[in-house]
């Protein structure tokens, strides 16, 4: 059994934490600062908490000092103290940041280190570069590749048609940070918000925007070998004209206090929600200009004994498949790892990467 430290009680934490007690294999520490979020989580025999601020240096790397990894459910302005702790004490590192300067102070860390760093273990950056870059081999050379990605309320009720179901500080600030993207060759960034386009799936017709974040290090890797590349998350039509309004006209941009008090208070979570994946890659084969596409979709569910939301599944999901490998030897044991050095094939059949697999998520729709 491998002791584990997830930081961060909310709701992807505590989702990260019961799963992998569920197993069997895992003995779970859960930090956070707060008393009362630590009160939430699930009671299991193989789960237990400690209150610890991340910014207390010694503190934290007393509670990781000795345990296999330290994975990081925190705010992403916050996950930079948990990957500096997790060099000094010598443990595994993985978070689920789609923030670029944090990922840039990882990979900085990890340089020498005797321990694997790997940030981006989500859905997007996470699993949706594991896709998009599986998709590459299937061509002899690349044009572009195309990842989209939208977690979003299966019954919409308000003029934004969305509801919360993840991290706000981390929503305001997709919307708001330049965006990395492949513009003819060129590795550039591009203003959030911009760039829309519709598409249908399944007969529901969906717009998409440039968001930050979402490329992870696959658009580094992929570089000088495609012409265009770039990731867009997916919202029902009419959720970008409101935002811009929000974020250019009223210029909450820069008062993002104000903004995420806005969400929380006028915007109902819920646990009814769906996640969109739909990356598209075209290139050439054998001569022929061809493409390929990978199209999911992920509702919330049972999992671990709990109903859980799309998001906290498919994140959850995509730490703890990242964890199980590392622990079983597929990943490489120390410095930086990037999300497409994981094959497809073995995340769709590690045993929490499975709640992603096409033909598991139609046998629970029919049953």
């Amino acid at each position: 059994m491998k002791d584990i430290v997830v930081i961060g009680a909310g709701k992807i934490g505590g989702a990260i934490a019961l799963m992998l007690a569920e197993t069997g294999d895992y003995k779970v520490v859960v930090t956070d600062r707060s008393p009362e979020q630590l009160a939430k989580i699930d009671r299991h025999a193989a789960i237990s908490t400690a209150a610890v601020d991340i910014t207390d240096r010694a503190a934290l790397v007393g509670v990781l000092t000795g345990k296999f990894a330290v994975l990081s459910a925190a705010p992403f302005h916050l996950t930079g103290f948990v990957a500096e702790a997790a060099l000094e004490a010598g443990v595994h590192y993985l978070d689920l940041t789609e923030d670029v300067a944090t990922t840039k102070k990882v990979e900085e860390l990890a340089q020498g280190a005797n321990t694997a760093f790997i940030p981006q273990c989500g859905l997007a950056p996470g699993f949706i570069s594991i896709v998009a870059n599986d998709l590459t081999k299937h061509f002899d050379s690349l044009d572009s590749v195309r990842m989209r990605v939208g977690a979003l309320p299966q019954y919409p009720s308000n003029a934004l048609n969305y509801n919360l179901t993840w991290s706000t500080d981390g929503l305001i600030n997709e919307y708001i940070e330049p965006c990395e993207a492949i513009v003819e060759g060129k590795l550039v960034t591009v203003p959030a918000m911009e760039e829309r386009e519709e598409f249908s799936l399944d007969g529901i017709t969906y717009e998409a925007f440039n968001t930050s974040g979402g490329l992870g290090t696959l658009a580094k890797t992929l570089s000088g070998r495609v012409r265009t590349m770039n990731y867009r998350t997916i919202r029902y039509p009419g959720h970008q004209a409101i935002i811009k309004a929000l974020l250019n006209d009223l210029n909450l941009k820069n008062r993002r206090d104000v903004l995420k008090d806005l969400f929380e208070n006028a915007l109902p979570a819920t646990m009814q929600d769906v996640v969109v994946i739909f990356v598209t890659v075209c290139g050439w084969r054998d001569g022929r200009y061809m493409q390929e596409t990978y199209a999911n979709k992920v509702y919330a569910g049972i999992v671990a004994g709990k109903k859980m939301s799309a998001i906290q599944i498919t994140t959850a999901a995509g730490i703890t498949t990242v964890l199980d490998l590392l622990s079983n030897g597929k990943l490489p044991a120390k410095g930086f790892v990037c999300q497409e050095e994981i094959d497809l094939g073995d995340f769709l059949a590690n045993r929490f990467g499975q709640v992603y697999s096409l033909e598991k998520i139609r046998m629970r729709e029919a049953g």
